[in-house]
């Protein structure tokens, strides 16, 4: 995962990139630091074309946290063509991020 602490970072990276999933999370965070690895497992399997994206919200990338609105850890954005897709906060599985990037993914990268 590449780590972001810039909102202008994280705009280039969504306008170079056709889809996007950003991890909010933070060092203190357990449960961030526990699915952090799982998506990025999840993302080379299933989603190679996906570019994940880490935000420390407890370290420098807070200001970014704050420009996204992000209230409580973790939070996962899911971007499609520039556009945010999905979003899941606190409570959510690994079956429900499978779920929101299966059907754009296939959509979108079909020809690749």
């Amino acid at each position: 995962m590449q780590s972001v602490t810039q909102q202008d970072q994280l705009d280039c990276l969504l306008a170079e990139h056709s889809a996007v999933l950003v991890l909010y999370g933070g060092q203190a965070c357990g449960v961030c630091q526990a699915i952090k690895p799982a998506l990025t497992h999840l993302l080379a399997q299933e989603f190679p074309c996906v570019t994940a994206v880490y935000v420390d919200c407890q370290q420098q990338g807070g200001s970014v946290c704050a420009q996204q609105g992000v209230m409580a850890l973790p939070v996962v954005h899911i971007w499609f063509e520039g556009r945010c897709f999905a979003e899941f906060f606190k409570v959510f599985s690994l079956t429900d991020i499978r779920s929101a990037l299966t059907r754009p993914y296939q959509l979108l990268f079909a020809q690749h």
